[in-house]
């Protein structure tokens, strides 16, 4: 019996020699993506050896995996065997979407060094002799540790008195510079959160301040979804009137507030012992959430009301957390490029980057940075809902059930569902593999047009491709409406990338390295993106996802001020063009919808 030791997902168990490691992975619940059930031949079963010794390499491997790889040590699971105790690590590709997001791709690690100090204060009961008054006596109980005098939240100067008297005169201290934010009872760990506000999901991080560890985190639903799946339709909600506005406001905050007790919850933590917070999001999102103005956000030129980061006090916003909090918000850039990108071009370090990088969140909006020499410019594009299966007939989100990968030879069809479960429809990433597969068998043609094959019907006056017959109930299609929407979402984001490399005078295949951040920039083939011109046709190794980055630097930003200040220093640096104005843009969208 061997040792098999499955990284990052942290899974490892005992296994004979007669199993493969696509056995060992089932065993141990780690869903490795394996379209052709283990055969060798889909090639998406990859994983790479870091110790020990294993069968050697077969042609199906010659074959499927690429110089690079092979002179990494990757192998494919389903026909690699143990011949010793192995540690392999697992890349975020070869998973299933529910174990994508377990697995970040992307640790940054900094030193710690938070705005928040945590003290512990012994007082003095007072007494007629020396009647000394609360606030007075915290700080002289403070001065052994070389704080003297400061100032006290006013919310925490209300209930000062009864927290002292509750704690025996004993207490923990957050302090903020030189404020005091909260107290409680000695040693308190006192918590960060961290949140990365997207469009249509929101993650959320609770952290331990002085550690900077993260301990555990949560996503959730943008409940802002109900006035619209586009930023666009929520600014045009919220300027009908002061109280559309205010709604939009506070579906955030009680959101976050639910968010953060239910982080605390995991832990045996309370909200608060929250004592800050670092929020991201788009401009848009950034505005509705602190209940700035947004109507001029959707009228050229699109200026937000403020570029500059923020410090407000959580209260303000009705965000439940330590009375005294403040929530962080890193600087904007544009109207359209906002804190999230600040907060993924920080994780990313594209800014430190020589030559020439790129680096793309993908999302319902889409933020693009090229840093060319040290010159960075950054551009947005509406990429639309279609990557969340909006709009989509049988569009689903990445849920059990929801076919996430694709394969098709000749008329052999071949998918794969999230959990295994029986396909209930498709989400985003399932949505761009098939619509791969379709161009690579010639069923859909340059335009975008389904063609005369065994697996297309016509419905009535509606084309649509046979995805999966469920006797007795619908049989999962893509409609030739499915396959414009995915066209219109992938043109923005490739003529996005155009008008970047473009404007320095360079050509795409002058990319170096493209960068891939964002939950759906996690879960799609890089492959498949490349076959219907999402991505630019360049070498595989060229990419590197790395998952939400946002939230990555929102954390970053939590636990280091020096990170604060390069966020803010980014946001200078950083360049800012209109697509909108790129010359002929019309007919370069047009020509970016082809496959």
């Amino acid at each position: 019996m061997f040792n098999i030791d499955f990284e990052p997902v942290g899974r490892r168990g005992q296994f004979s020699k007669d199993q493969s490691l696509l056995d060992c992975a089932r065993q141990l619940s780690v869903d490795l993506v394996s379209i052709c059930g283990g055969i060798g031949d889909c090639g998406r079963c990859k994983v790479q050896i870091i110790a020990g010794q294993v069968t050697k390499l077969t042609l199906e491997e010659e074959v499927s995996l690429s110089t690079r790889e092979l002179e990494q040590g990757y192998r494919l699971a389903c026909i690699t065997y143990p011949l010793s105790d192995v540690k392999l690590h697992v890349p975020p590709e070869s998973l299933t979407a529910p174990q994508r997001t377990q697995v970040e791709g992307l640790e940054v690690v900094v030193e710690p060094d938070p705005l928040i100090r945590g003290l512990d204060a012994h007082l003095t009961p007072p007494t007629l002799e020396s009647p000394q008054a609360d606030a007075r006596n915290l700080w002289s109980a403070l001065a052994a540790q070389g704080i003297t005098s400061g100032k006290i939240d006013f919310n925490l100067q209300q209930t000062l008195s009864w927290y002292i008297r509750q704690h025996d005169w004993r207490l923990g201290v957050a302090l903020r510079g030189d404020e005091i934010v909260a107290v409680g009872k000695p040693s308190t760990r006192w918590l960060g959160l961290a949140v990365d506000i997207g469009t249509t999901k929101v993650a959320g991080y609770l952290l331990d301040m002085e550690s900077g560890k993260t301990l555990v985190a949560k996503g959730m639903m943008n409940p802002q979804i109900s006035y619209g799946e586009d930023v666009v339709s929520r600014i045009a909600a919220a300027s009908k009137s002061p109280v559309d506005a205010a709604r939009l406001q506070s579906l955030l905050a009680e959101a976050l507030s639910q968010m953060s007790a239910e982080l605390c919850a995991e832990i045996g933590g309370h909200p608060t012992d929250i004592v800050e917070a670092v929020v991201v999001g788009n401009t848009a999102i950034h505005h509705l959430f602190l209940g700035l103005p947004v109507k001029q956000l959707g009228l050229s030129p699109y200026v937000p009301v403020v570029d500059s980061a923020l410090d407000v006090k959580a209260r303000e916003i009705g965000l439940h957390i330590a009375p005294g909090a403040y929530v962080h918000l890193l600087p904007n850039i544009a109207g359209y490029v906002g804190a999230d990108h600040v907060a993924m071009l920080l994780a990313t370090r594209l800014a430190d980057m020589d030559g020439t990088a790129l680096a793309i969140d993908i999302g319902t909006n889409t933020e693009i940075c090229l840093n060319h020499k040290g010159k960075m410019t950054s551009v947005s594009c509406a990429s639309g809902p279609a990557f969340e299966g909006a709009h989509i007939r049988f569009g689903m989100r990445a849920a059990p059930g929801a076919i996430e990968h694709v394969r098709l030879e000749n008329e052999r069809l071949e998918i794969q569902t999230i959990a295994g479960e029986p396909p209930v429809g498709i989400c985003g990433s399932g949505l761009l593999d098939a619509v791969a597969q379709m161009r690579s068998n010639q069923i859909l043609n340059r335009g975008g047009k389904l063609v005369t094959h065994p697996l297309v019907r016509e419905e009535g006056d509606r084309s649509e491709f046979i995805l999966a017959e469920r006797p007795g109930l619908e049989d999962i299609t893509i409609s030739q409406k499915d396959v414009r929407e995915l066209q219109l979402a992938k043109a923005a984001i490739r003529l996005g990338i155009q008008a970047l490399v473009e404007a320095e005078g360079l050509t795409e295949g002058d990319l170096e390295q493209v960068i891939i951040a964002g939950a759906f920039g996690t879960f799609i083939n890089v492959e498949s993106a490349i076959t219907i011109g999402m991505l630019p046709d360049l070498p595989l190794e060229r990419f590197k996802q790395v998952g939400n980055a946002a939230g990555t630097g929102a954390r970053l930003a939590l636990i280091s001020k020096t990170e604060r200040e390069k966020a803010g220093q980014i946001a200078l640096q950083d360049g800012y063009i209109e697509l909108a104005k790129v010359p002929n843009f019309n007919r370069k969208f047009a020509e970016a919808t082809y496959l």
